[in-house]
């Protein structure tokens, strides 16, 4: 009797996992909070590597040639602008986040400067 019921209800695992209604539901239900929390995460770890490659390359020597000015200027304001966003909605993970990346960005360009 205990075998009946575990295959009947792995059978039912089995339909709910190919029932595609009830994936549609699901997606529909979770998706628009997933995606809006995944995309300002994307984002901001975008803007913090946006300049990361470069700032690499003159570390190593590969390169002498730096980022352009504009380019730093408009990712540090975006991730000032995060920043701020963050610390109104009192958002202590993406504070802390964006601060330490702000930290290892000033740490690889005072190391590029006072090389």
């Amino acid at each position: 009797m205990n075998a009946q019921v575990i295959i009947d209800t792995m059978k039912s695992k089995i339909h709910d996992f190919f029932d595609l209604n009830l994936w549609v539901k699901n997606i529909k239900e979770h998706a628009p909070h997933v995606s809006a929390e995944t995309m300002g995460w994307v984002a901001v770890i975008l803007m913090h590597l946006a300049t990361i490659p470069t700032l690499l390359a003159v570390l190593t020597g590969l390169t002498e040639k730096m980022p352009p000015v504009d380019l730093v200027l408009f990712s540090w304001v975006g991730l000032f602008c995060f920043f701020l966003k963050a610390a109104i909605q009192k958002d202590f993970l993406n504070i802390v986040t964006i601060g330490f990346g702000f930290f290892v960005q000033a740490a690889l360009m005072a190391m590029i400067i006072f090389k």
